[in-house]
């Protein structure tokens, strides 16, 4: 069976473009584009053999489905030819049981999907496989492309020019100067791309990106090129996939650019047309309050969406206020009768610290869910039977300065209720079987909620 897919405008427009096309935008309307598959065609596979397809191909050796994403090659780019996937066995990522942590919030069927457990530690892998995959086989077919760009609040540069550096494309990153972590930064410095520090938000970096790609020969690789959301969905196919093809009740994802949000509920949508599924969970998308123009639309019912300036947040990866997916975002909010919540800067970092202290190590966008989380729970929308999936989006070993300076105590306008300092002692063993047996036995060991399995 043959398969394929197009782009199509989101809002409805005629017309359809071919993947090896340059182009974002519907030419009729300038909505963005989504990728359509031949349903007819995938159809003609029955739920169960695609379910057995998938299961067989799960970390196989065998080129290149042994990826998260290509394992779904046919749901998500069938056009790319093998020899041309550029791929670092992206997904397959650990659904991590998050038993402690959620028997502490009241619940019994808590899970972290880790994202972040992946080549260059975030989920940003799964869609830049796609795209550079599919430019690469541009280049191949004589597509003049000198080079792909973005703008970035750090995890997405780290990911593309790591798989340009692969494919042998030169990479562009527009960041904002000053705004990224130090392992952020040095991710496309070590991979050879052209970093540019704009002294600007992201937002003022993703201009100047949508201008640049008009230029002859620059290739757009930010979220509102829906290659990428065609990665990104396969988060819920995992999630399905590993729960043995079961829907959770809830998946809590945290929101910036949102176009991850859009990608969620297409892996979903699929799922449901092609009869894997019988149900939809609920969405709910978490924004820093310091940057949450979903969350004040979402408590206007919708009528308005606004952008803002966004202020300063440890979540810096979600530090942006005029959002380019926010439209398909609110499209798919409504469809999986979602709600948007938002969480301080204390609320996240406490949240973070508190699923670390029960073996997560969690950065501080999974920090917003989290504490997005608790709030669903203490309200009761989130039941203490209901089966809840959040999505960590990075591993926290890129935010160690966040980590440190919570333990320091040294994060403005948190407290540090959880901070844990390290004992300085001398070589002596005296002191140091005081300093151990005396915090036992004065039980100022962190014994953060009971149970646990291993």
């Amino acid at each position: 069976m043959s398969y394929h897919a197009s782009f199509r405008c989101v809002a409805g427009c005629e017309g359809s473009y071919p993947l090896d096309e340059v182009i974002y935008e519907c030419p009729r309307c300038t909505e963005l584009l989504e990728v359509r598959h031949d349903t007819e065609a995938l159809q003609h596979r029955s739920a169960a053999s695609w379910m057995k397809l998938f299961d067989e191909r799960w970390m196989t050796t065998r080129w290149p489905y042994g990826s998260g994403v290509w394992g779904k090659k046919e749901w998500v780019a069938p056009g790319v030819r093998d020899d041309q996937v550029v791929s670092m066995a992206e997904g397959g990522t650990n659904l991590f049981w998050a038993e402690r942590y959620g028997r502490s919030l009241g619940l019994e069927d808590l899970w972290i999907k880790l994202c972040g457990n992946s080549h260059t530690g975030s989920f940003k892998d799964l869609g830049m496989t796609v795209l550079v995959s599919v430019v690469k086989q541009m280049i191949a077919d004589g597509k003049a492309i000198r080079a792909i760009t973005c703008a970035s609040t750090g995890d997405t540069s780290a990911a593309l020019a790591a798989y340009c550096a692969a494919a042998g494309i030169r990479a562009v990153v527009l960041l904002p100067k000053g705004k990224v972590t130090t392992a952020q930064l040095v991710q496309p410095l070590a991979n050879g791309a052209l970093v540019c520090a704009v002294d600007t938000d992201f937002d003022g970096c993703m201009d100047f990106v949508r201008r640049l790609s008009k230029e002859p020969g620059v290739y757009l690789a930010n979220s509102m090129n829906s290659l990428r959301l065609e990665g990104q969905k396969t988060v819920a196919i995992e999630i399905v996939q590993q729960l043995d093809w079961k829907v959770p009740d809830w998946v809590i994802i945290p929101g910036g650019n949102l176009g991850n949000v859009s990608a969620l509920g297409a892996g979903f949508d699929m799922l449901a047309e092609l009869g894997l599924i019988q149900r939809r969970p609920r969405i709910c998308v978490a924004q820093a309050q310091q940057a949450n123009p979903l969350y004040t639309a979402y408590t206007r019912g919708w009528h308005t969406f606004e952008p803002m300036t966004a202020g300063a947040t440890e979540a810096s990866a979600i530090r942006i206020g005029n959002p380019v997916s926010v439209r398909r975002a609110i499209r798919t909010l409504e469809r999986y009768d979602g709600v948007v919540e938002q969480a301080s800067e204390s609320e996240l970092a406490e949240a973070s610290v508190a699923a670390d202290r029960t073996g997560a190590f969690t950065c501080p966008h999974t920090g917003v869910a989290l504490a997005a989380l608790e709030k669903l729970v203490a309200s009761g929308t989130i039941r203490p039977q209901d089966k809840v999936v959040v999505i960590s989006t990075a591993n926290g070993l890129k935010f160690t300065d966040f980590k440190v300076r919570y333990h320091e105590g040294a994060i403005e306008g948190v407290s540090s209720r959880r901070a844990n300092h390290p004992i300085e002692l001398p070589h002596d063993y005296d002191n140091v079987k005081r300093a151990v047996l005396g915090s036992l036995d004065s039980g100022l060991f962190a014994r953060p909620g009971t149970g646990g399995r291993g």
